[in-house]
């Protein structure tokens, strides 16, 4: 009988990140499709990432000492890695991102062209 692993426990999927924080992306599926935004934060364990001004949420806040009105929030939430694509400002749309030698040193590259990120 298999070890039974706990949920989050190990990674899944997607081994290497080809995204950082800050990365400006583009969703490319779901009900946030076309819109753009900022990485805000990411979770290797889950393959997930949050974008700034997609996915938003309502939060419902309880009354507490720092927040004595309470109320209602909105927050980003996690959106899948395979659902957001790296946008090019050049080229005003996705691009796929890859990895080359330059000079001894591993820089991030545009897919098709090779133009470094």
């Amino acid at each position: 009988m298999a070890k039974l692993t706990y949920r989050g426990s190990e990674y899944t999927k997607f081994k290497k990140f080809r995204f950082k924080k800050n990365d400006e992306v583009i969703c490319i599926a779901g009900k946030e499709k076309g819109k753009k935004g900022k990485i805000l934060s990411i979770d290797k364990k889950r393959d997930r990432v949050i974008v700034e001004g997609l996915n938003k949420r309502k939060r419902f806040m309880r009354p507490t000492q720092e927040n004595p009105q309470g109320g209602v929030i909105e927050v980003e939430a996690a959106i899948h890695i395979s659902n957001v694509m790296f946008y090019d400002s050049k080229k005003k749309g996705g691009v796929r991102v890859g990895f080359e030698t330059i000079k001894g040193k591993k820089v991030r590259v545009s897919r098709p062209d090779k133009k470094e990120l």
